[in-house]
C-alpha cells in the first residue's frame, strides 16, 4: 500500500535487511574497539525487544518477521551443528589423547554438576536446574581459538585449550538432548508414554541422521565444485531442520549426526562444510539478533536471581573442573595451569539455541530461562576472553 504502513511481508524483509545492515556496523565496531561481535548483535535484538515491547507495546515476540523467525532460528542452530558433526573425524579423535578427554569430562561434568545442584539448592524449578546444567557445558570455540591466537601463544596450554573447545559443544549438545528427553520422561503423567517419547526424541535423531547422512556422505564430492556443491549443502540443512522439526526429533542430534557422517565417509566431505561456512554467518545474525528480541522485559527482574546464580555456578563449576583435570594430568604434563577451567568460560551460540529450543518445549520456564542464558551470554562473552589470556599468560 503506497504511503501506509508495509504489509506484513514487506515489514518483515525490511527488518531482515536491516538487521544485516546493522551487523555490518556491528562488525566495524568490533574491529575497532575488539568488542565482541556476538554481544554486539545480541545488544542490537535486545534494542528491538525495547522498541517492540516497551514502545510499541507488542507482546508478542518476532512480530513484524511474519513468521520467519522460527524457520531462520532452526536452520542457523542446524548448520552450527552440522558443522560441529564435521569436526568428529576418527583422525581428530584419535589424535586428542587422553589429557583432552580427561580435561574436557571433568570440567563438563563437574560443571554441570555444579551449576545443576548449586541452582537446585538455591530453589530453581528442576527443569530450570537441569536445563541450564546442560546448556553450561557449551563453550564458544569462536572466542577461545581468536584469543588464543592473538596471544601467539605457543606452549602446551594453549594446543590444550584448542583441543577442548573442539569437542566442548558437542558434549554439550549431547547432554542437553538427554538432558530434554529425561526432563519429558519426569514431567510427564503417563510414564510409559513418555519413555517412548524420550526414546524417539534420541533414537529418531539417530534414524533420521543416518537416513540423511549416508546418502549425504554418498552424494559429496560426486558433484562438481561450486554451485551444485551449495546446493547440496543447502539441501542437507533444509531437510535436517524441517524433518526433524516435522517428526518431533532432536534436531541438534541429528545435524551433528550427519555431519559426522559426511566428514568420516566422504572422501571430498570438506566441500560441503566449507559451502556451509560461506553461507553460514548471515543466518547467525539473524540468530543472535533474534536470540536478544526473544527476551521479554517484563520478566528481568525475576530473572535476575537466575542470572546472577547461573553466572556464579557456572564459573565455579569451571574452575573445580579444572582443578580436578589439574590433579589428575599434572605429573604427566607439569605446564598444566591449575585454573585452565577459567579459560572455558566463553559461552555464545549453542548455548543460546539450547535455550530457545528449552523455552519452546517449556513455555512456563521460558521466558527465564532465555533471558538468564542471553544476558549470561554477554557477560561470558565479555569476560571469558580476559580470563584466556590470564590463563594463558600465567607462568
Amino acid at each position: 500500500m503506497i504511503g501506509g504502513a508495509p504489509a506484513a511481508p514487506s515489514a518483515a524483509l525490511l527488518v531482515l535487511g536491516g538487521v544485516l545492515a546493522i551487523s555490518i556496523l556491528a562488525d566495524i565496531v568490533a574491529r575497532r574497539t575488539r568488542l565482541p561481535r556476538i554481544s554486539l548483535l545480541v545488544v542490537v535484538g535486545l534494542g528491538m525487544a525495547v522498541v517492540q515491547q516497551l514502545i510499541l507495546g507488542m507482546q508478542q515476540a518476532r512480530p513484524w518477521l511474519d513468521g520467519l523467525g522460527e524457520p531462520l532460528i532452526q536452520v542457523a542452530l542446524v548448520m552450527v551443528a552440522f558443522l560441529l558433526g564435521g569436526e568428529l573425524t576418527r583422525e581428530r579423535l584419535q589424535g586428542m589423547g587422553r589429557l583432552i578427554l580427561l580435561l574436557s569430562v571433568t570440567v563438563m561434568g563437574i560443571g554441570a554438576l555444579t551449576v545443576g545442584a548449586g541452582l537446585w539448592l538455591l530453589g530453581f524449578p528442576l527443569v530450570t536446574a537441569l536445563v541450564l546444567a546442560a546448556i553450561s557445558v557449551a563453550t564458544d570455540p569462536a572466542a577461545v581459538s581468536e584469543t588464543i591466537h592473538g596471544c601467539d601463544e605457543r606452549r602446551p596450554r594453549a594446543r590444550l585449550l584448542l583441543g577442548i573447545v573442539a569437542i566442548d559443544d558437542a558434549w554439550g549438545i549431547l547432554t542437553f538432548g538427554l538432558v530434554m528427553a529425561l526432563l519429558g520422561w519426569i514431567l510427564s503423567g503417563d510414564g510409559q508414554l513418555a519413555l517412548l517419547e524420550a526414546a524417539w526424541e534420541l533414537g529418531g535423531a539417530l534414524l533420521l541422521g543416518t537416513l540423511i547422512g549416508l546418502p549425504a556422505a554418498w552424494l559429496t564430492g560426486r558433484l562438481a565444485p561450486g554451485e551444485p556443491t551449495q546446493v547440496e549443502a543447502i539441501a542437507i540443512i533444509l531437510l535436517i531442520a524441517g524433518l526433524s522439526r516435522w517428526l518431533g526429533v532432536s534436531p541438534l542430534l541429528t545435524a551433528m549426526l550427519v555431519g559426522a557422517l559426511v566428514a568420516n565417509l566422504s572422501f571430498h566431505h570438506t566441500r560441503s562444510f566449507n559451502e556451509i561456512e560461506h553461507i553460514e554467518w548471515p543466518f547467525l545474525v539473524f540468530f543472535f539478533v533474534l536470540s536478544g528480541a526473544s527476551i521479554d522485559l517484563r520478566l528481568l527482574d525475576e530473572a535476575l536471581g537466575l542470572t546472577l546464580g547461573y553466572i556464579g555456578l557456572r564459573v565455579a563449576g569451571r574452575w573445580l573442573g579444572g582443578v580436578l583435570g589439574w590433579r589428575l594430568g599434572r605429573r604427566r604434563h607439569p605446564d598444566l595451569p591449575r585454573d585452565i577451567g577459567l579459560a572455558l568460560t566463553p559461552q555464545a551460540g549453542v548455548a543460546m539455541g539450547m535455550a530457545l529450543l528449552a523455552a519452546e518445549r517449556f513455555p512456563d520456564q521460558g521466558a527465564a530461562l532465555l533471558s538468564a542464558v542471553v544476558a549470561s551470554t554477554l557477560v561470558f562473552e565479555t569476560l571469558g576472553p580476559l580470563l584466556v589470556r590470564w590463563v594463558l599468560r600465567r607462568p
